[in-house]
């Protein structure tokens, strides 16, 4: 059973190949045109992706040593996303089915990329049920209960912006290139976490807000630079390691909230921000500290990527749920639709 998912829901273009729940390739093409804006440009990214869909699904078909006859059937990102590139991966998808005679399958981004926990390797154990999923990434920040594959309740979600929009910001903030989430977790490795502290904002138990804490720091960064022009320059490494260590702290405090009105230890990532090297090393802490399980995924399936959207479609295929072709992109899905 040959499974082709397409992810195409951002700026990261994606096919793979999945056999029988086991990842035979997954292809990624990246859009570097968006770093000179600072931020991903919609128009341009769909340009991209009809430039890069089908090379990559072709690539994909290739490494996976299968012809497209060989499918069972294709599986898509229908949303969440931007509605452009969206419509890009749902058009190919519906004409190659439609020209192979084989079912499609619309997927749930955010359902992916907790799914994505279930893709087949032995280096990684598979959560059991019910667990809890904090899903992190430049969009979405959400604590949610998994009772089953498709059976999802969101316990607490961001009242303002999404944690990687927090990273981002912040490195725009100290003229960082985009995107700046990955660079403050490199150069939080080489500073001291302690060295400036930000405050934490006060909401309810199991909700996310990060727009105080960017407003906070980029005040503070305009205040010290009034001071000493130099300031970035000299304390770039431990104000990095400090707003990291801050938004982490947020993210644990909130994750034992939840533990505590719950009573489920077993917890796992997901999204694009569950690569950030610290978040990954405190759960692997809490395991020793708290009596958790924790299931962190490989760093090939954090970000966008279509092996997650393929071992959805998988599952989705052994329940026989298929897509009608009159399937839509959405661009606002919920976790739980």
């Amino acid at each position: 059973m040959y499974i082709l998912g397409i992810e195409s829901s951002c700026d990261d273009t994606s096919a793979a190949i999945i056999c029988d729940g086991v990842v035979l390739s997954n292809v990624i093409a990246n859009q570097e045109v968006h770093a000179k804006y600072g931020g991903v440009v919609p128009e341009l990214a769909s340009r991209a992706h009809q430039q890069n869909i089908v090379p990559v699904v072709d690539q994909a078909l290739s490494r996976a040593g299968i012809e497209k006859e060989d499918l069972s059937a294709i599986a898509f990102t229908k949303g969440p996303g931007l509605m452009g590139s969206l419509l890009v991966g749902t058009s190919f998808a519906k004409s190659l089915a439609l020209g192979l005679n084989i079912p499609i399958i619309g997927v749930n981004h955010m359902q992916a990329h907790i799914l994505a926990h279930y893709i087949k390797d032995p280096e990684s154990k598979q959560p059991p049920f019910p667990f809890v999923c904090l899903t992190i990434s430049g969009g979405h920040t959400q604590i949610v209960k998994i009772d089953n594959h498709f059976k999802m309740e969101i316990l607490g979600e961001t009242i303002d912006d999404a944690v990687g929009e927090a990273f981002d910001k912040s490195a725009k903030i100290l003229g960082l290139p985009y995107p700046g989430g990955p660079l403050i977790d490199k150069y939080a490795k080489l500073g001291n976490p302690k060295a400036f502290r930000f405050s934490k904002p006060k909401v309810g138990d199991l909700d996310f807000s990060f727009s105080g804490l960017k407003t906070g720091i980029l005040y503070f960064i305009q205040k010290k630079v009034k001071e000493n022009p130099e300031f970035i320059e000299e304390n770039l490494y431990d104000v990095c390691a400090s707003i990291q260590h801050t938004i982490v702290e947020i993210l644990m405090d909130k994750l034992k909230n939840t533990v505590q009105i719950t009573n489920i230890k077993h917890i796992a990532i997901a999204g694009g921000v569950s690569a950030n090297s610290e978040i990954r090393k405190r759960l692997v802490l809490a395991e020793k500290h708290w009596g958790w399980t924790t299931y962190i995924p490989k760093f090939e399936y954090t970000t966008d990527n279509a092996a997650m959207i393929a071992i959805t479609g998988y599952l989705k295929f052994l329940q026989n749920e298929y897509s009608p072709m009159s399937t839509s992109a959405k661009a606002r899905l919920k976790v739980t639709e």
